[in-house]
């Protein structure tokens, strides 16, 4: 589904910033980073629970972006 959404997003905000509409295109190129971030976090993620791993060994992110986005 992120990468669905990121693509049909970058997509648009391409369009957008040809079109001359900076603004809406800039945040949606923004917004399809975010979940492009979201879909590789979930990627390394399976990436630690499948090799039984912990995140702490080196699968996480950068351990101050990792604290923003962690999973409860």
């Amino acid at each position: 589904m992120c990468l669905i959404v990121t693509i049909v997003l970058l997509l648009l905000s391409i369009e957008s910033l040809l079109n001359g509409h900076f603004l809406m295109g800039l945040v949606q190129l923004l917004i399809s980073f975010g979940f492009l971030f979201l879909l590789y976090r979930n990627i390394r993620q399976a990436q630690c629970d499948r090799t039984g791993k912990g995140c702490e060994s080196g699968c996480s992110l950068i351990p101050w972006i990792e604290k923003v986005f962690k999973k409860k």
